[in-house]
């Protein structure tokens, strides 16, 4: 046996305590019944049936009680086990952190418009399994694939153009990292979501996407900048400046994210604010049109409610005790 709101159980300490309120009740009765009566006279003036009544009206009404209290509880015995299978999406979402994403165009700036994005999404979930991939010059699995969202925020919060000391935008490198995080032996149910400005200083774009091609990987790209270049700040001051000591200008490469979404068979949108964005791209494409395959299987037991033989219990006894009279 086992109970749903247990904690209601504790209502039973008040029983004692009304047990003895009835017991100095009965005896008040017979201590201002001696005021009026003789002892030896009572007997004959009230029918010992009316006090064996009384006693059981008494009786009734805590069993009545008890039962109510336990039925609160919501006492359970007997179980069936039940399967359950969570079916849902893969998605590694791949996060650009170099410098160029510190560029304030989108406010706060790139980098935190898409933490914000990456949150929310997050939210929005439906049990699909999420990892993160971080990139500048090079990649890495920042958070391996997994059902624990919270888990997935907190790998989130870590997230900062100083987390990679080689700095520039290796998109190919990204998609590849982002490739191996999936399962091998499955052609079906991968998804990348590509968060970037779309600079690319490797040029290995085309190789990845002909690998995720071969993979059955779909790529969706949320492009974040806007299309006027801007000066991209340095952490020690001012803005970066090239070798030449110019100020080295940032833009969305709005081309280059299309073809990778196209190529793919996936979706491209720019980053707005609130989560239109996000919609178009997880609740329209990701989970309408992707198969999705059994991520986790598990068994429980599911315990057989029984609280209404218990209020039918109680019910009976506060009715008997209406029903009993004293005569």
């Amino acid at each position: 046996m086992r109970f749903g709101e247990p904690l209601y159980l504790y209502l039973i300490i008040l029983i004692p305590l009304l047990i003895g309120l009835m017991i100095w009740a009965e005896k008040k009765r017979k201590a201002l019944s001696s005021q009026f009566v003789d002892a030896s006279l009572y007997p004959r003036l009230v029918s010992p049936r009316a006090v064996e009544q009384r006693h059981k009206k008494t009786r009734l009404l805590i069993w009545g009680l008890v039962f109510l209290m336990i039925a609160l509880a919501q006492p359970r015995w007997g179980f069936q086990w039940e399967d359950l299978k969570q079916r849902g999406v893969d998605i590694i979402i791949a996060l650009d952190v170099s410098n160029s994403m510190r560029a304030t165009d989108i406010k706060p700036s790139r980098l935190e418009r898409a933490k914000y994005k990456v949150a929310d999404l997050l939210r929005m979930l439906k049990g699909d399994r999420v990892g993160l991939v971080a990139f500048a010059g090079t990649s890495f699995l920042h958070c391996p694939l997994t059902l624990d969202y919270q888990a997935a925020e907190m790998f989130l919060g870590a997230l900062d153009t100083d987390l990679i000391p080689l700095q520039g935008t290796a998109l190919g490198h990204a998609i590849e990292t982002s490739i191996k995080a999936f399962s091998t032996t499955e052609r079906k149910s991968k998804a990348i979501i590509l968060i970037t400005d779309g600079e690319d200083h490797e040029g290995t774009v085309l190789k990845a996407l002909q690998r995720a091609q071969k993979e059955g990987v779909k790529i969706f790209v949320i492009g974040i900048g806007q299309d006027e270049g801007v000066p991209v700040p340095d952490p020690s001051g001012g803005f970066k400046r090239n070798r030449s000591g110019e100020i080295v200008l940032s833009k969305i490469n709005e081309p280059l994210l299309e073809k990778i979404a196209v190529e793919t068979g996936g979706t491209y949108v720019r980053s707005v604010h609130g989560d239109m964005d996000l919609r178009t791209i997880y609740l329209e494409q990701i989970q309408q049109s992707m198969e999705k395959k059994e991520l986790k299987s598990s068994r429980r037991k599911h315990w057989t409610e029984r609280f209404q033989w218990l209020i039918f219990a109680g019910i009976l006894c506060l009715a008997g005790e209406r029903w009993l009279r004293e005569k």
